[in-house]
């Protein structure tokens, strides 16, 4: 049997919006739920490459297809002319195990379910009338990040920071550009916006807790490895509701599982993102809301099944 090939083109086309962060949104309930099998994550680091692989897998109860995904981040790619994400999504029959089709996507369902479940999270525990951003970093999923939570609710304005002063202009140029009023900050300047969302492969925090105001919603994204860390555990201790994608995963390499290490947080102390997308979340007004991403399985699955429905009889 041939096994289709889809690539970037054909998977762009049908990928819109909507569908992503519905199946976002859907998956992670289901995951919330139990209804979802995920095997640990396996990852590889490639220190001298400045590079890092995840291979995740992940099938929601009484859906026709499972899915194994390969993802990489080569940070220094982009001073190669490079993207610094690629990889694939094999796609297969949860009755047969038979192969259905290998999605070529080169990391973009990855990015765009990473950007779906930021700001599905990001809007769901920041106050309703909160309307100032502030991204830390200056990637494809800054952009992405900031993007689709505009889709989601108004943005007053938009602040950036990130290490390279150039890169921080490009990405407040592009903003702008899509009609969003964006400018660089300082790390202390963007600590203390309205929701913040941290989008970097760092090692060590990248902002100060005694920066964020009360009121404040803060999502990480990026620590999805153990030695990555971006949020401080002292934020942790602030926080009224902490909300993780997958409880094991976070406490074993996300910012939550820093934190409960550091005694900052207890090992009990997280509400699963699912239970928060699927009803109305109380939040007082002067509450610190935190939420710690690392990318499960099961949505990966999803969106692809659901791409795959598109392409495919």
């Amino acid at each position: 049997m041939n096994v289709p090939v889809l690539g970037p083109a054909a998977i762009e086309r049908v990928a819109v919006p909507r569908l992503i962060l519905d199946t976002v949104r859907d998956a992670s309930i289901a995951h919330a739920e139990g209804r979802t099998t995920v095997p640990p994550p396996l990852h590889l680091e490639f220190p001298g490459a400045e590079g890092d692989c995840h291979v995740k897998a992940g099938w929601i109860a009484g859906a026709p297809e499972f899915a194994v995904k390969i993802a990489t981040g080569f940070y220094a790619n982009p001073g190669r002319g490079l993207p610094a994400n690629h990889g694939l999504v094999c796609v297969l029959s949860a009755r047969t195990g038979e192969v259905r089709a290998l999605l070529d996507d080169r990391g973009m369902l990855t990015a765009w379910r990473t950007a779906a479940a930021g700001a599905l999270i990001t809007h769901a525990l920041a106050r309703p009338d909160a309307a100032e951003l502030a991204v830390f970093g200056t990637g494809q999923q800054a952009l992405l990040q900031v993007t689709w939570l505009a889709e989601l609710r108004p943005l007053s304005a938009v602040l950036v920071h990130g290490r390279r002063p150039e890169r921080v202009a490009a990405l407040c140029g592009e903003l702008r550009s899509r009609g969003l009023r964006a400018r660089p900050a300082t790390a202390r300047e963007a600590a203390g916006a309205d929701m913040i969302v941290t989008t970097t492969p760092a090692t060590s925090p990248v902002l100060d807790a005694a920066h964020v105001r009360d009121g404040a919603h803060v999502t990480g994204i990026g620590a999805d490895m153990p030695h990555k860390n971006e949020l401080p555990p002292e934020l942790f201790a602030r926080a009224r509701i902490i909300a993780t994608d997958d409880h094991a995963q976070c406490l074993d390499h996300g910012d939550f599982g820093h934190a409960v290490r550091a005694q900052s947080a207890t090992r009990r102390s997280d509400t699963a993102v699912g239970h928060l997308l699927g009803s109305p979340v109380h939040r007082p007004d002067g509450a610190i809301t935190v939420a710690d991403l690392t990318g499960v399985g099961a949505l990966d699955a999803a969106l692809a099944s659901a791409v795959l429905h598109r392409l495919l009889p």
